[in-house]
């Protein structure tokens, strides 16, 4: 065996050390792990602590010679990090603990041990002679095995206590389950189109002894499927992924083994992507992820900047990865993505910004996996092991998120972010959502953004979720959890642009191949308007007041006792009196509006409605005046005036009304006076309606 491990096909990379019994961990895997374990284990409080791991806390974590000998020192880690408070209780239960001359310093070496031993049985471990032989990893084994009868006592007392069938019943209920769902949720691989076709993939799968299926739920045995929101992506039952990792397809990176959530990120930015604009990848995930985006837009002329790749060597082994995979419109960018100023003109192309901030990783069935491919934040680990994360940490994280969301906004270039997590915590989701879209642009160009539906197919058991303009899948047997926002810029009236103007430029960019392209209509309409004649357009406020003064002064005069040798010449239209009107724009309301003109009696005032429909802007109506015949005012019967009080005849008030030629009312209209309305133009001769009873 080598200095990582031994183990019946060593080829399988990532996988977790309890998917295989055949697992045999190396001196140097013993070592590795331990130094890990120092640097995430809970400290307690003081009055708490039964067993003490010294004060090397800040020792630097070790370097790995290979991603697999990385993983498993990982994994052994985080296996005793979940059990930590069973593992101290056996050592101290069976006395091992305070018998042993071993200093504190050597603590974490003896937990990450006891866990191999007890899940080996406690059999002894089959040592390779071409494996190095570190002294305190083998004086510590042989004190174990020494005790091995002390220690599975102890274990049976501690499951009895609990009436565990198993130490995984130990555990709490959220890490239980997320521990059994690193068992089933099924292996997610997408196509690299830049090396391979469909076509190819599916025969060489079928010629490899594969079946396909229709859903996930019938993967069993040597199946797959074709996942539901991204037709790239092939699912695999979980149990094949040692088998994968030998294929030829999957070794040359055809074929990429990668959680769905990052598929889905790439999807949501390939389906709001242009063909001219760039892509901003905000945060220095994995190599894969980025690859993926690239192939999704290869057929693109645009380019995709990475930011945050600050060493020399991660930016050498990103290099020869895009290389091997055929990727070649990427670039890396040193600086942090909030370091880096809007104005920057390397980045005055980019139209989309994907967001993949730092989250808990809480809705991940196997934690180490995930940050480890993704280059995330180990001590996460610590929490996840305890099945939540407290409030402070969430509080920052969600903090560190806002505040990249909100940098994003102030690129006002940018029209769309796709922010996604893995998360299944409000703060880190919608609670970051619905901040940022408060966020206000002090100075900066640009519309507000908005949240925009998912931009991926969805099935009706996430409609709900869609519904509010998001993502959200929970955590299941055949998914990790996933949380994806899609904002978009609003955008601007003015800036909408007609269907002439989009043909002129795709004209402009040679994409119509000599189709003819219809002037803009705005430019016509503009030209249209500034041909108006002046007299066409509409009345003034001062002349419209003018004219009511002497509608108003006329009716006065029908006062006087003249009004009967006036009656004559009022019957006919008088010139001064026809009035051209016009409306600015055609009224859009179905009802018919009503002017209201204020007229002046001798002792009171009346308001007179008159109907007014809207017409078209190009047509003028000529006013005609139509006489109406008021009442006569009578005293009452028994009224009886003085001598002195000279009683004049009655007046017959008269009304005129201005109306179209070609106006009509119905006979059974409310005022009987305006069937006089609707005679023709030859008829200029009208009866007085009297009222039946004398007004008083």
């Amino acid at each position: 065996m080598s200095d990582q491990s031994s183990v019946e096909g060593d080829s399988v990379v990532g996988n977790s050390p309890r998917l295989s019994e055949n697992v045999t961990y190396s001196d140097q895997i013993y070592i590795n792990a331990a130094r890990i374990f120092q640097s995430i284990y809970r400290r307690k409080p003081p009055d708490r602590i039964l067993v003490s791991y010294g004060n090397d806390s800040g020792l630097p974590l070790p370097v790995f010679k290979d991603e697999k000998s990385q993983r498993w020192s990982y994994e052994l880690a985080y296996s005793a990090l979940k059990y930590q408070d069973l593992l101290e209780t056996i050592l101290l239960v069976s006395g091992f603990y305070h018998s042993q001359p071993l200093p504190d310093e050597m603590t974490s070496l003896v937990v990450v041990m006891l866990y191999d031993f007890q899940d080996r049985k406690f059999q002894p471990r089959a040592v390779s002679n071409k494996d190095e032989v570190i002294e305190d990893v083998r004086e510590i084994e042989a004190f174990l095995y020494s005790y091995k009868t002390k220690l599975a006592a102890a274990l049976a007392k501690c499951r009895i206590k609990h009436a565990a069938p198993t130490i995984d019943y130990i555990l709490p209920e959220t890490v239980r389950k997320q521990e059994q769902r690193a068992f089933t949720v099924p292996l997610y691989a997408w196509i690299n189109a830049a090396k391979t076709s469909f076509t190819e993939v599916f025969n060489t799968l079928k010629r490899e002894g594969f079946t396909k299926v229709d859903l996930p739920s019938d993967l069993h045995g040597n199946t797959y499927c074709v996942d539901e929101h991204c037709q790239d992506l092939l699912v695999f039952p979980a149990h094949l992924k040692e088998e994968l990792n030998t294929m030829e397809m999957f070794i040359d990176l055809k074929l990429i083994i990668q959680d769905k959530s990052l598929s889905l990120a790439a999807h949501s930015v390939k389906a709001l992507h242009n063909m001219d604009g760039d892509i901003i990848v905000a945060n220095p995930c994995s190599g894969f992820t980025i690859a993926h985006l690239s192939v999704l837009t290869n057929h693109c002329a645009c380019n995709i900047f990475v930011c945050g790749v600050k060493s020399e060597s991660r930016d050498e082994e990103l290099q020869e990865l895009f290389r091997n995979m055929e990727c070649k419109n990427i670039k890396m960018l040193k600086e942090s993505f909030t370091d880096i100023e809007p104005s920057d003109v390397r980045l005055q192309k980019a139209k989309l910004i994907l967001l993949l901030p730092q989250c808990s990783v809480s809705g991940i069935g196997n934690p180490v996996d995930f940050i480890l491919n993704e280059h995330g934040d180990t001590s996460l680990l610590q929490d996840l092991s305890q099945g939540s994360v407290p409030v402070d940490k969430l509080s920052d994280l969600a903090k560190q998120q806002l505040s990249e969301i909100n940098h994003a906004m102030k690129f006002s270039k940018v029209q769309a972010i796709v922010y996604c997590t893995c998360s299944v915590y409000e703060e880190e989701n919608e609670g970051v959502i619905n901040q940022a879209l408060q966020f206000k642009m002090e100075g900066i160009k640009g519309q507000a953004y908005r949240l925009s539906p998912p931009v991926v197919p969805i099935s009706s058991s996430q409609m709900e979720s869609a519904l509010h303009k998001f993502l959200k899948l929970e955590p299941s047997d055949i998914l990790n959890g996933c949380f994806l926002a899609v904002l978009t810029r609003e955008v601007a009236i003015a800036e909408s642009l007609s269907p002439q103007d989009i043909l002129a430029r795709a004209a402009s960019k040679g994409l119509l191949n000599g189709i003819g392209v219809p002037k803009s209509p705005k430019k016509d309409e503009k030209r249209k308007k500034s041909k108006v004649p002046l007299h066409r357009t509409i009345l003034s406020t001062a002349n419209a007041q003018e004219k009511v003064n002497d509608f108003i002064n006329r009716e006065n005069n029908l006062r006087s006792p003249r009004a009967a040798t006036l009656k004559h010449d009022q019957t006919s239209p008088q010139k001064n009196l026809n009035y051209t009107l016009q409306s600015r724009k055609p009224q859009k309301q179905s009802g018919i509006p009503i002017m209201s003109m204020t007229m002046k009696k001798p002792n009171n005032l009346f308001s007179l409605p008159i109907p007014v429909r809207p017409k078209p802007e190009d047509k003028m109506i000529v006013l005609k005046p139509v006489q109406i015949m008021l009442p006569p005012v009578t005293l009452p019967f028994q009224y009886s005036p003085s001598p002195t009080v000279k009683i004049r005849s009655p007046v017959h008030y008269q009304h005129q009304r201005w109306h179209s030629g070609a106006r009509s009312y119905p006979q059974n209209s409310f005022n009987p006076a305006m069937s006089a309305v609707g005679k023709t133009k030859e008829s200029t001769s009208f009866t007085a309606v009297w009222h039946p009873k004398p007004w008083h």
